[in-house]
This record gives structure tokens, sequence and C-alpha cells, in this order.
């Protein structure tokens, strides 16, 4: 219920008359019609905005003729209807599955937004409006059509880069300062929402640095200006005109505008963009370390007040950070000057950091600070597969188990390898079983981890990991740090209670 709703007749009959007074003297309160610079922002940069047209020929398989689903704009009121229908029928896309009455191949057509930025004829848009394309086209704002070539991709952003040759003079629009973006503040957004071409709406910054996980580098812009289907890649406005996001993604369990809507920030959009025209691709810096968040717990283990920074958990044998004497159990507070609040933000200062540079990293190492100089690589592929370094096999050990934290430990031997299929590389003391009550289990440990380090002390045995905790409950400590390996060498850290 509203106040109005639950105040007295009269009260809200005296609220009224008093609105309308104030209405009748100075007109609608500015809150309530929103800025009046909207109309001015629209009308100047307007012509800069473009819907994307794509093209691509896809295999029609198990359906044709009568039987193939109609292709509709992306976000047409008819789409949902026929997905469910088609999906419900026979076979995949509701048709015969395969044969001689299989159909050819076919074009399939989609539409998003994107933006001039260059008069030249430079456009950007989303990666996913265009990816997979055969074909891409831009439309300006009076309908012209013109064929369009990639420049560059980053699907990690979910940015891209078109160039088109300009059949007139253009009109470019300029990257704003993202980082200056207020709470609160009014943005302009512009695009091809349902296929319907250029469309304003408008609405408030409702967040900033917001991470949804989508992506490594999450940090968008939230806003409730109205955005749908078909706005991908276009641009988000501040009053200046200036642009100071991509818009990207929406929640919605309708498909339609609900009011939360994301956009990456100019800050990232304008560094990706330099480097895809430049290069062609995205050169990010790496730093060679895994990293994981510091929790209360482990913090407590470490001696840092507050939790804050990345734990390194792990280190690359041929990275940057390895020279520089950076260590599993590290943990990062400053990267080049910026302070490091978690794992996210030192992803993302790294990436944005240029490959080459010579960057101050300021850890934290058994409860004190220490300055590293690192000299950044250059991120490759993730997806590359990297050849197991193969040592000789450990010599069979008699099986002995012993019970601490919970956990069921015993020293690695050739049969618990080849019953966990541990590889030769990890070294430490297995988990053979986890109590079901226990803080262990609530951490997520199971039978296969195998505990490298226990408060940063490498272990060999159960009896190891036994005496590092009595010693840790003299010294009056709640939780102890352990260092915990899969099966495939994947590190992290698990702080337990020792209580």
């Amino acid at each position: 219920m509203t106040a109005a709703i639950i105040a007295p007749t009269r009260l809200r009959l005296g609220l009224a008359a008093l609105a309308v007074g104030a209405f009748s003297a100075f007109g609608t309160p500015a809150s309530a019609r929103g800025p009046d610079g909207i109309a001015d922002v629209a009308e100047k940069v307007i012509d800069a905005v473009v819907n994307i047209s794509t093209s691509q020929t896809v295999d029609a398989k198990g359906g044709g003729g009568s039987n193939a689903m109609p292709q509709l704009p992306p976000g047409s009121p008819f789409e949902e209807f026929f997905d469910d229908f088609f999906k419900n029928r026979k076979g995949p896309g509701g048709g015969s599955k395969g044969g001689e009455n299989s159909p050819a191949p076919r074009k399939t057509n989609s539409l998003g937004s994107g933006f001039i930025i260059d008069t030249s004829g430079v456009v950007v848009t989303n990666n996913h409006v265009i990816a997979d394309a055969d074909e891409i086209s831009v439309i300006l704002n009076d309908g012209t059509k013109i064929k369009a070539e990639l420049v560059g991709v980053d699907k990690k952003t979910d940015l891209a880069v078109l160039k088109f040759k300009p059949p007139k003079p253009l009109v470019s629009v300029k990257f704003g300062d993202s980082d200056k973006l207020r709470l609160g503040d009014w943005v302009v957004a512009i695009g091809n929402p349902f296929s319907l071409g250029g469309t304003v709406t408008a609405g408030i910054v409702s967040a900033k640095n917001r991470d949804i996980s989508s992506g490594p580098y999450d940090s968008y812009i939230q806003t409730d200006a109205s955005i749908n289907r078909g706005n991908s890649g276009g641009p988000l406005f501040n009053l200046d005109g200036d642009v100071i996001g991509v818009n990207t993604l929406i929640i919605s369990p309708s498909g339609g505008s609900i009011g939360i809507g994301f956009a990456v920030p100019s800050k990232t959009v304008a560094g990706v963009v330099d480097q895809l025209r430049q290069f062609g691709e995205l050169r990010r810096g790496w730093l060679g370390v895994r990293i994981q968040s510091v929790t209360d717990e482990i913090a407590e283990s470490l001696n840092i007040k507050p939790p804050r920074g990345a734990l390194v958990a792990g280190i690359d044998d041929k990275g940057p950070a390895k020279p520089a004497g950076i260590e599993p159990g590290d943990v990062v507070i400053k990267f080049d000057g910026k302070d490091v609040k978690d794992p996210k933000d030192l992803s993302r200062v790294v990436a944005d950091t240029a490959v080459g540079k010579e960057v101050d990293v300021i850890i934290i190492r058994k409860g004190q600070e220490e300055t590293k100089k690192v000299t950044l690589g250059r991120l490759q592929d993730p997806d590359k597969v990297q050849a197991v370094v193969k040592t000789d096999e450990p010599a069979p050990e008699k099986t002995v188990t012993q019970k601490a934290l919970g956990l069921d430990l015993a020293a690695l031997s050739k049969d618990l390898r080849t019953r966990y299929k541990i590889k030769d590389t990890v070294k430490g003391v297995v988990v053979t079983n986890v109590d079901a009550n226990s803080d262990a289990a609530e951490k997520r440990l199971s039978a296969g981890d195998v505990i490298v380090e226990v408060a940063q002390e490498a272990v060999s045995n159960g009896a190891d990991i036994q005496k590092r905790v009595d010693q840790l409950k003299k010294d009056g400590k709640k939780s102890v740090l352990l260092l915990v390996s899969n099966a495939d060498g994947e590190l992290r850290f698990v702080a337990l209670s020792v209580q």
C-alpha cells in the first residue's frame, strides 16, 4: 500500500488540492517530466546511430517447405509463438529427419544496432549482433543501406568494429567518460528495438560496476532506460550527447524491457575499439597467476585486515609473475598504482594494461607488504592445450589413513593416483573421505582433492597436517589455510575452522 491509499480521505483531498495548486503555479515538476535536454540530445546524435543487418546461410536440417519455421525479426511478437509451435512438432525443426525431402540451406536475417565513431565509416556494435554472419550491412537513419566489412571482434567484452564506405557525409559521436557517471544520472538509449528502427528511450543510471557473471571483465552500467531485443550494440548517451556505454544485455523473463538493462562502459569500449582498429584483435596484458577471493576466514589466516585483494592460488611457470617473485599465497592489493579490492579488479586492470609495460605490484606476504616489479606478457588464447610435464612416478606406499579437520587423509601413492586419476605433477596429501557434517564438506572438499600446503607450509602426510593444526590451535588461531589441488593440478585456497 502507498501512503495515499491508507491516508484519510480529507488528507488525500487536501494533498490533491495542494498538488493542483503547485502544478498551476509552477508547471510539472522536473522529477516527473525528466530533463529538458533529451530532445536536444536525440536530435544531435540520431543520425550517428545505425541499424546493423546481417544474413547467414544455415542448414535447414529436418525442416523445409511448409514445415519450416518462418524467419522473423528478433523480438517479433510472433517469434515466441512460432518457436514453441515448431519445437513441439516431430523431429528437430518440426519436419522430417533428413532424406530426399530435406531442404536446401537457407538464409536467415537479423537486425541490431550500432553507432558511427568516425566519419570515414567506422561503426561500433556488439559481437553477438554480427557473429557468424556471411554478410553485414549498415542502414543509416535515412534508410540508406551499405555493405560493411568486419574490422575485428572481442568476444570477452562482446564488442565489434565495422567499416563501410560512406555514400555521403556522415555524423559521428565521441566517447564520454563513464567513470564520471553517478547513480541517478539521466541517460538516453537509441537503437532498433524489435526491428522498429531508430527509437529513443531515456532513464537513469541504476548501478555501476555491475558484475552479472557473463564474462571475465564484467563491469556493466545498469540502466532503467527501455532496452529491448534489437537494441544490442546501440549507444547509451549522457546529456552532453557523448557515448558512455554500449547497450548489450537485458534481464527479462518475457523478452521485453522490465527496466533492467546493461551497457558496456565507454572506458572499456574505447580501449577495445582502439586496439581492434589498430591490430584487428585484442592484445591484453597477462600476469600469469590464478586468483581467488579473500574471504573473512582466509584474511584471518593470513593476517590481512580488512579482507581485500586477490589471493594468488597458482603461478604459471612461463608467466611474468614467477620471475618477479610472486608466489602462491600472496595477496595482490595494488597493481600499477590502482587499488585491487577483489579478483575482478585485478583481472580488469591487468587486461587493460599495455603488453610489455613494467608495473609495480604490491602484495601482502605473511602479513607484510612487499612490492614486486613485473613486466607484463600478452594473454594468449586460453583454449590452447598445454602439454603436461611428466615426472618419475613415486615409489608405491602403503596406504595409511589419518583423520584431521573432518577429513580422512593419506600420503599419495601409485594406487591412490590411479583411483582418483591424480596427475603425477600433483604433490601433497590426498583426501580419501570427508565427514558430511564438517566445515570441510561445507567448503566443498571431496575425496580425490589433494592438500598441498597447510598454513603456507608443504605437507606430505596426514601427520604433517595434524601437527600444523595442533600448533595453530595453541597459537589461538580460529582457522587454518589449506592450499588444495584437484586431480588436474588446479589450485585453490580453502580456510577451515580449527575449533
